[in-house]
């Protein structure tokens, strides 16, 4: 049985990033540590209310070297292009898997029909590290639908898991990934018990996005991250009441994490040569 290492409460205070995705840093201090790899930092979007507009609202073209983000759209629509030539929106239950790679120059707004009418917008955007030997290669871009998750009813009718990356039970998810990587989308019925199985070695954490669970003894509510010990392979959740709770897990990638804004590299030498290459154009631009 996999022990609770850490609990991080949600304390941690929100902010802006553009004028579009008002977000809370989950990993806290841990960010960009070994303690979490292969995941790196992880920014969550509670509901928030958009008025109707005909403005623009999100973030505009900015780089990234070295790493994929991943964003999970909960509610409302997340609209994105780069400088690849990719474009598309992501809705309920989607999820944008962008690998950055060798570079890439990409924006991220509001969807223009999503403003049109205004709505509410949840989120969440994951940065998972790239082994040294995959930095530099090509960027990729996955758009995955809700539909083309698989979705597995868990035993005793205890709630459904969505896998987005990695195995559950032999059903393969929908993202590629350059490392082993496990994304799992959990609901739980109240009153129900779910007993999951990761590998051993690998770091895994639970992020409770609605409700509360209870394992190893401790209590996570919403908003709260649980941080389990490598050793061990089986989890136990019990949810006293409806839970809907994010599961990471990964392979730790033993590497030298350097990171500086939107670069994340093995050495100093290499956040340089990302900064130069962005501000020669190497990276590419973004396409009209």
């Amino acid at each position: 049985m996999k022990k609770i290492k850490e609990i991080l409460t949600a304390t941690t205070r929100s902010h802006w990033v553009g004028d579009g995705f008002n977000v809370r840093p989950v990993f806290a201090h841990l960010a960009f540590t070994l303690d979490i790899s292969p995941f790196l930092m992880f920014d969550y979007a509670a509901p928030r209310e958009f008025e109707a507009t005909d403005q623009k609202r999100g973030v505009g073209p900015h780089p990234h070297r070295g790493f994929e983000t991943v964003t999970i759209a909960y509610q409302g629509e997340i609209e994105h292009g780069d400088s690849v030539g990719n474009r598309g929106v992501i809705g309920v239950g989607d999820v944008q898997w962008m690998t950055a790679a060798s570079g890439i120059i990409h924006e991220e707004f509001l969807s223009h029909e999503f403003l049109k009418k205004g709505g509410t917008l949840e989120m969440v955007q994951l940065w998972v590290n790239l082994p040294a030997k995959d930095k530099m290669l090509a960027p990729k871009y996955q758009p995955i639908l809700s539909q083309e998750i698989p979705v597995v009813e868990l035993p005793d009718n205890s709630g459904s898991l969505r896998v987005i990356a990695g195995n559950y039970a032999g059903i393969q998810g929908a993202a590629t990934t350059f490392s082993p990587v496990d994304l799992w989308d959990i609901k739980i019925k109240a009153g129900k018990t779910v007993e999951l199985n990761v590998p051993a070695g690998h770091n895994a954490m639970l992020f409770v996005r609605r409700g509360s669970i209870s394992l190893d003894g401790n209590k996570a509510g919403t908003g709260d991250l649980a941080m389990l010990e490598r050793e061990g392979l089986t989890i136990s959740l019990q949810a006293s009441e409806k839970a809907s709770v994010l599961l990471m897990g990964g392979e730790p990638i033993n590497e030298p994490i350097v990171a500086s804004g939107p670069f994340v590299m093995n050495t100093e030498q290499e956040i340089r040569q990302a900064m130069m290459d962005y501000q020669s154009g190497n990276m590419g631009r973004m396409q009209a």
